[in-house]
């Protein structure tokens, strides 16, 4: 009986071992992909920026008019409150319950920086969970916070892009270089997969398998709150780009939105950061008479730079607040 006990208790003090092993290893992983996202940030600015002169940026800004700008910005600071709703029903999705400020707090970070770092999956899901875990997520609940957010703004893309290829159809087949028939097969599509969403989750309960992939199924009204946002997002965004292109020259908002759509397929497949060249060449091809350089470089300012400066900066602040407190969790326990 004796020799039981002891080796029970040989066996606990060997998992406590190993456990400690593994949380030290995760600490220093966690660590290392923190500083790897705020050196990767600060390499984007650098990349992006010194692509053009100082006093080219200089003038392309201060030349900017002051009213298109501001609008650019109402612009892109409303997609970025309409991208922290993605992250709140994603976290109504897994079944928890998280105060909407720190939920929004976790999504501009992770975004902001995700947005520009590329594979946002990845790169905004490591900082998800850098937040998350924190309020007592699971790596399971993020990886579904991560996945219900790709969703929404798959729906949102096929919704507004099917709607934007029906109005323009003649654009988006001399955009893609395909027959406008194929477009608009392409456009009824992107719906039908919109409506086959929302039907599956109202009919569905559970989990829908589709051969190997498993899929927990919203109840239909985050569906419906999931098109709604995700199409939202997109024509906030193209609202900002439209109000930059403005100013340069007269495009109808339509048109923005269509290109913007077209272009923002392509870097889902690329994954390239920020839609880095993507968007640029859709745009220059759609105005090849027009120097755009100075619209696009104030897009790309006010959407990207400009939230990837202000997340980096919050979240160096948020780590040194959270390394603060633990420290003083630490003294206090002693």
């Amino acid at each position: 009986m004796t020799e039981t006990v002891d080796e029970e208790r040989k066996r606990a003090l060997e998992r406590e071992g190993a456990s400690g092993v593994g949380t030290a290893w995760r600490k220093w992983l966690v660590r290392a992909t923190v500083l790897a996202g705020l050196a990767l940030a600060g390499w984007l600015l650098y990349r992006t920026l010194g692509r053009y002169s100082f006093d080219e940026l200089v003038q392309s800004v201060t030349s900017f008019p002051l009213g298109r700008l501001a609008s650019a910005g109402l612009f892109a600071a409303a997609s970025y409150v309409c991208l922290t709703g993605f992250d709140a029903l994603a976290v109504r999705y897994v079944g928890k319950r998280l105060a909407y400020p720190r939920v929004a707090l976790a999504s501009f970070v992770s975004l902001s920086l995700g947005h520009s770092i590329g594979f946002a999956g990845l790169s905004s899901g490591a900082i998800r969970y850098r937040f998350y875990s924190r309020w007592g997520l699971s790596i399971g609940d993020v990886s579904k916070v991560i996945l219900f957010s790709g969703m929404t703004v798959g729906v949102g893309l096929a919704t507004l892009g099917g709607v934007s290829i029906l109005l323009r159809p003649a654009l988006a087949a001399e955009l893609i270089g395909i027959p406008q028939s194929l477009v608009l097969a392409l456009g009824l599509g992107s719906l039908a997969a919109t409506a086959l969403y929302l039907i599956a989750a109202t009919f569905v309960k559970g989990r829908l398998r589709i051969r190997k992939w498993t899929l927990e199924m919203p109840d239909p009204r985050l569906a419906l709150a999931q098109v709604a946002v995700g199409s939202l997002n997109f024509a906030l965004v193209a609202g900002c780009l439209h109000q930059a292109l403005s100013a340069v020259t007269e495009i109808p908002y339509l048109t923005a939105v269509t290109a913007f759509i077209l272009a923002n397929m392509g870097v889902l497949v690329t994954h390239v950061p920020g839609g880095l060249g993507i968007i640029e060449a859709v745009i220059v091809y759609l105005l090849p008479q027009v120097n755009v350089i100075g619209a696009l470089l104030v897009f790309r300012f006010v959407y990207f730079l400009a939230p990837l400066v202000i997340g980096s900066i919050v979240f160096a602040v948020t780590e040194l607040v959270w390394r603060s407190k633990a420290s003083k969790d630490v003294s206090a326990e002693r």
